[in-house]
């Protein structure tokens, strides 16, 4: 089984490898505007071969690229008409269902781009040398400079894993060049028998993390200090774009992405944080599919201010990366997880079975079984059931030799009988005989 993990290497270059690197990121940005501008003079062209015929002799004349770089450059562009054109299509359809009545505007005007950052092929643009160190293509040649890394990542590298594409990065505040390596890790092929506990990992906004095994150990991580961080990042750039001065967007330009590596660093410690709670588990994660398109509703200009900053903090809600985090980093610590269906997990009871939406008075934080009386935390609930979800999974793998990590929610039968199944499920002392509810 292969994992793919990404390096990020600190290059060691001296002033003068720095300066031959600058040469080549600032023509390689040059040229994809340059691509760019003639994608969109095309009608928009996203067909990455055609636009690499009319503009490749050009891109090595004028900005002298080697022979990969001026393949990678109309690729990336055109890969970036394609995002483009995807989100000119979803605007079409939302306005077609009167959801919005703004037209998308990113395709009147050339893709540009402005990050430094150009992509690198191994064995042609890149490649490993003794000790330590990596060789580079540049303008001017190839540059042999030492590097430093994360532990474990160049560990990896020097047992000759398999290497991808990698891309070489600036970070203009440290005035840094780092190169992010694609690697393919091979791990042992999971069993059941490898993993020691079954968990399920609740999702939500006022706590971001409910997890919960069937030993009825369980984790609340609070979403409340990350709540207020957004918060005074959306206060900040409200501030700024009513002030509208040439500093004020200056000052836009320099928080921009602030708030997004805040989260991920928060989803990366939370995620690490459950793997070492529960170790070598099988970890059950709602499938939450288009969960926005099912909850969110249209827009509402008369709306509370209350009303838009709660659609604003469920438009920011961050479940997915989580998800992919825990996804990635399973299987490097002995662990795995899987997708369950996320229908009725806040109003099924553990106890009875009973599932109502009675069971969650006012939608509020306690969960009260109409039928039984059982009362429990709402999260804890929906965590618990969760993990019976992912439980009946292991039990079919271990069953059947066979394992889907995600349900088949577009085949309704299919759907329609594992819901069946699991109102069966029950969270009682019979099946945890030295546990107490």
């Amino acid at each position: 089984m292969k994992i793919t993990l990404t390096a990020k290497l600190k290059l060691r270059h001296t002033p003068e490898q720095k300066a031959a690197l600058d040469a080549v990121t600032l023509a390689y940005r040059d040229a994809l505007n340059f691509a760019s501008e003639v994608a969109h003079g095309e009608n928009k062209m996203s067909q990455a071969a055609k636009l690499q015929k009319m503009v490749y002799e050009d891109l090595r004349e004028k900005f002298g690229l080697p022979s990969q770089m001026a393949c990678n450059a109309p690729r990336q562009v055109a890969s970036s008409y394609k995002v483009q054109w995807t989100k000119f299509r979803q605007n079409q359809a939302a306005r077609d269902l009167g959801h919005t009545k703004r037209r998308y505007k990113g395709l009147d005007h050339p893709c540009k781009f402005v990050s430094r950052t150009l992509t690198y092929n191994f064995g042609r643009d890149y490649s490993w040398k003794k000790n330590q160190q990596v060789s580079v293509q540049t303008l001017e040649g190839r540059q042999v400079i030492p590097y430093d890394g994360y532990s474990k990542h160049l560990a990896y590298i020097q047992q000759g894993c398999e290497v991808g594409a990698a891309k070489l990065y600036y970070q203009k505040s440290k005035k840094q060049y780092y190169l992010l390596v694609s690697l393919d890790v091979d791990i042992a092929e999971p069993r059941p028998e490898h993993h020691k506990q079954v968990i399920g990992v609740d999702v939500g906004q006022r706590y971001h993390a409910v997890v919960s095994n069937t030993r009825n150990h369980a984790l609340f991580q609070s979403g409340k200090q990350a709540r207020q961080r957004k918060d005074h990042f959306a206060r900040l750039r409200q501030h700024l774009q009513r002030k509208g001065t040439r500093s004020a967007t200056r000052r836009l330009t320099e928080i921009s992405g602030r708030e997004r590596r805040f989260i991920a660093d928060w989803n990366h410690k939370l995620s690490q944080r459950i793997l070492r709670r529960f170790p070598h588990a099988f970890i059950g994660l709602e499938d939450l599919t288009n969960i926005r398109d099912r909850t969110e509703g249209r827009n509402n200009p008369k709306a509370t201010k209350k009303v838009r900053t709660h659609k604003r903090r469920r438009s920011q809600w961050s479940f997915a990366e989580l998800q992919s985090f825990l996804a990635y980093k399973a299987p490097l610590n002995g662990s795995m997880t899987v997708k369950v269906d996320a229908n009725y997990t806040s109003q099924a009871c553990t106890c009875c079975g009973h599932t109502s939406k009675g069971n969650r008075p006012k939608a509020g934080l306690m969960f009260v079984c109409e039928n039984c009386g059982y009362e429990v935390h709402s999260d804890l609930l929906g965590s618990r059931n969760i993990a019976l979800r992912a439980l009946v999974s292991r039990q079919d793998w271990e069953a059947t030799g066979c394992l889907s990590t995600t349900p088949d929610v577009t085949h309704a039968e299919a759907k329609t009988v594992r819901l069946l199944r699991y109102a069966g499920l029950r969270w009682s002392a019979v099946a945890n005989p030295d546990q107490t509810l």
